[in-house]
């Protein structure tokens, strides 16, 4: 059982609502990842996605599309990625780390070249937003062999049938895109998202996590109400690009959204 199952498995035993955090490596600096990392986590972040840049992120809003440009500026490359994740593990052995972004990095790399440098690097879990899990199979099973966990895409449109196939091939968690649309979207319903995720709850007892559309402390704790937790990207990006030149200011914001939103959800 990997970091991600645990950490996901203990926050329902205690009641306790998790909180993704989402920010692209290497933006706005290379520098500043590792560091906001552990940051994130001090403000009570629950599960680190750590995006690495794409050229063409098709699933992404104008928000994140920049910040993927403003990493591949300075040539962060999924390597550089890996080594990020490393040198937080010398920090921090417990917060999950999921990989999220797209296949065509991973290819150029290797599946098997791949795998083995994620889980030495202390990755526990991926996020691959331009292969379903049909045809996901060669992969998920060198992920497994590395005790690296493949998490899938729930979507509004998402059909029953294709829900119990999605939700019996992720693991730790499954991630319900709340909108139709790409992340940054400001159209989120929030009664939408719970009649959606109660059909999703008769097929799989997976737990769900919900992103797209959460950007602030309120809309997190209304829309973790009805779910196991919540993931924040765009509202993290924006305030990444606002304070670009300044990474202290980055920082300082950054944490300050998060506890926010951390405290919202312990009150519920």
């Amino acid at each position: 059982m990997s970091r991600l199952t645990i950490k996901v498995k203990a926050n329902q035993a205690a009641g306790r609502k998790s909180l993704v955090a989402y920010i692209v490596a290497g933006d706005p600096v290379k520098d500043l990842t590792v560091k906001l990392m552990h940051a994130m986590v001090d403000a009570g972040v629950d599960i680190i996605e750590l995006g690495f840049p794409f050229s063409d992120p098709e699933a992404e809003g104008p928000v994140i599309q920049l910040a993927h440009e403003r990493a591949l500026r300075h040539d962060t490359s999924l390597r550089d990625v890996l080594s990020m994740v490393e040198q937080f593990r010398q920090g921090d052995a417990d917060t999950p780390v999921i990989l999220m972004g797209y296949l065509n990095p991973i290819e150029l790399m290797g599946y098997e070249e791949f795998c083995v440098s994620a889980s030495g690097a202390g990755v526990d879990g991926t996020i691959i937003v331009n292969m379903p899990p049909e045809e996901s199979g060669v992969f998920a099973s060198q992920l497994e062999n590395h005790d690296i966990e493949s998490v899938y895409l729930l979507a509004p449109t998402t059909t029953d049938k294709r829900a119990a196939y999605i939700t019996a091939q992720s693991r730790g968690f499954v991630y319900y895109v709340s909108l139709k649309g790409t992340t940054g979207a400001s159209n989120l319903d929030v009664r939408d998202v719970g009649e959606k995720l109660s059909r999703f709850r008769e097929i799989s007892s997976l737990p769900v996590m919900v992103g797209f559309g959460i950007k602030d402390a309120a809309t997190a704790a209304e829309v973790a109400q009805i779910s196991d937790g919540v993931v924040v990207g765009s509202a993290i990006v924006s305030l990444m690009a606002k304070h670009d030149q300044d990474l202290e200011r980055v920082i300082t914001d950054v944490t300050g959204l998060l506890c926010g939103i951390r405290k919202s959800l312990d009150e519920i």
